[in-house]
C-alpha cells in the first residue's frame, strides 16, 4: 500500500484522517495546518494591499512580506508530514515486548531517542509560527484596512498554532531522562509562548480598534 502524505490531502480527507483513531495526523499536524493557514491568510491580506496608491510607501516591504509567507506556508505544510514522520518512531517504541529486564532497558533506550526526534518538529513549528506572527504584524499595521479581519485572525490562528504545538513539546519533555535537555527544551518553549501569545494578542486588538 503506497504511503500517505498528509501535506497532499485535500481539506475533507485531512479532516477524516485527522478524525479515526489511527496516531497521525494528530495535535502537531493540526498545528501546523492552522500555522500555513495563518500565512496563507496574511499572504492574502498583502496581495489585497500591492498596487495600491495608497500603500505605495508600504509596497516594497509588503512585497518582501508576500515571499516570505509564502515560503512559510510550504514549510508549514511541509511540517504536516515531518511531525507524523518524526511520530512513528515513538509509536512504535510503544508497541515493544517489555515482560524482561533486558526488553525493558531496550524499549526504554529507544524511548528516549525516540523522544528527543519527536520534539524536534513541534519546536520547529513554534519557529515558524513566531515568524509568521511577525509578518502578521506588518500587514496588519500597513496593509489594506479593507483585509484588517482577516490580519486579525490570521494572528488568532498563528498564536493557536504556537500554543497547540507547544503540547507535544511538554508531553515529550516530562517522559524525558536527560533533565536538563528537557528543561532547555521547556525554557525556549516558554518563552516563545510568552512572546507570540502577547503578539497575536496586540495584532488582534490593534485590528479590533480599527472595525
Amino acid at each position: 500500500m503506497e504511503a500517505v502524505n498528509f501535506s497532499d490531502l485535500s481539506c475533507e480527507e485531512f479532516c477524516r484522517a485527522l478524525a479515526s483513531k489511527a496516531p497521525v495526523p494528530g495535535g502537531g499536524g493540526a498545528s501546523a495546518l492552522a500555522g500555513a493557514l495563518a500565512a496563507a491568510l496574511g499572504n492574502m491580506v498583502g496581495a489585497l494591499t500591492v498596487g495600491k496608491k495608497r500603500y505605495a510607501e508600504y509596497e516594497e516591504e509588503i512585497r518582501a512580506c508576500n515571499e516570505r509567507a509564502g515560503r512559510l506556508r510550504e514549510r508549514f505544510l511541509s511540517l504536516i508530514q515531518a511531525d507524523a514522520d518524526s511520530f512513528a518512531p515513538l509509536a512504535a517504541v510503544y508497541r515493544l515486548p517489555s515482560g524482561t529486564e533486558e526488553e525493558r532497558a531496550k524499549k526504554e533506550k529507544r524511548m528516549q531517542a525516540a523522544l528527543k526526534e519527536a520534539c524536534i518538529v513541534p519546536e520547529q513549528i513554534m519557529e515558524c509560527c513566531m515568524e509568521t506572527l511577525s509578518l502578521i504584524d506588518v500587514y496588519e499595521a500597513k496593509g489594506s484596512v479593507m483585509a484588517v479581519s482577516d490580519a486579525a485572525a490570521a494572528a488568532l490562528l498563528c498564536g493557536s498554532a504556537l500554543t497547540a504545538a507547544a503540547l507535544n513539546l511538554r508531553i515529550n519533555a516530562k517522559s524525558m531522562a536527560d533533565r536538563e535537555l528537557a528543561e532547555e527544551i521547556l525554557a525556549r518553549m516558554e518563552q516563545r509562548i510568552a512572546a507570540g501569545e502577547a503578539q497575536a494578542r496586540t495584532i488582534y486588538e490593534r485590528a479590533l480598534a480599527k472595525l
